[in-house]
């Protein structure tokens, strides 16, 4: 199993190299946050929140777009970046109402994109299987007002098959373990991964530590923050339901 968060290891000039240690690392906490704001790169050892400091103070104080890229290898941990360079952003901007209903927005944009994008590879338990651009846009006095997310590439191949030992995107499995039973007649499903030919024919159903009845919830609830209306979300549902039946369609 792949563990995130990163472990930091190096700088080269402004880029920071970091490895995945297999495990994980106590040195993403609110502590690290405030020990890493408003410091100079160079003065603390190598840490993704220096390089996220750097890009939010050049922002904020000397009024210059910014660009932050991440890349890697599959497992390298480039989507757990992301997430700690927006929970960062997060805690060291202002505060006040409409403020943190943006930055919940950003924050909760991860559960849905990760539900959709996001599956088991052989070398990954959460691998996006897309690429993303995130355009975040701030105030003069630093604090987010919105935010566009671009996605590309998407992995569209995976719905239909997957090698041996990957799974299918988490969504799916998500709505079979977390949807009520109500709702699952309603859609016209089981809840048996196994009885539907798009999740079945490698053999890989669970992911050892991870709970898709909980990440179903979470899902709806972060569709809910970002913006979803209630008939949005019970459409996008439908739309997971009807791909998983037309799997089992069979043409004579």
């Amino acid at each position: 199993m792949i563990y995130c968060p990163l472990f930091v290891q190096t700088y080269i000039g402004n880029v920071v190299v970091s490895l995945n240690p297999y495990k994980s690392m106590p040195i993403y906490t609110p502590a690290n946050i405030e020990q890493y704001r408003n410091s100079n790169m160079f003065e603390l050892p190598p840490h993704i929140y220096a390089i996220t400091d750097e890009a939010y103070r050049s922002l904020r104080d000397q009024d210059k777009n910014q660009c932050i890229l991440i890349t890697g290898e599959s497992g390298a941990g480039k989507t757990e970046a992301s997430k700690l360079i927006m929970s960062y952003i997060a805690a060291v901007c202002g505060k006040g109402h409409e403020v943190n209903k943006v930055k919940e927005q950003l924050l909760q944009s991860n559960p849905v994109l990760e539900a959709f994008g996001n599956a088991k590879t052989v070398r990954n338990d959460n691998s996006s299987r897309f690429g993303k651009y995130m355009d975040i846009e701030f105030d003069f006095k630093g604090d987010p007002l919105g935010g566009v997310i671009t996605n590309y590439l998407l992995e569209k191949s995976r719905v239909v098959n997957q090698a041996k030992g990957e799974r299918n995107f988490h969504i799916f499995y998500h709505l079979l373990a977390g949807a009520p039973a109500g709702l699952l007649a309603e859609l016209k499903l089981v809840k048996d991964p196994n009885k539907y030919n798009f999740l079945n024919h490698k053999n890989c159903i669970h992911i050892e530590g991870t709970n898709d009845k909980e990440n179903f919830s979470a899902v709806q609830q972060a569709m809910e923050v970002i913006g979803f209306v209630e008939s949005e979300i019970r459409e996008s549902i439908e739309l997971v339901a009807c791909v998983l039946k037309l799997g089992n369609v069979e043409l004579s």
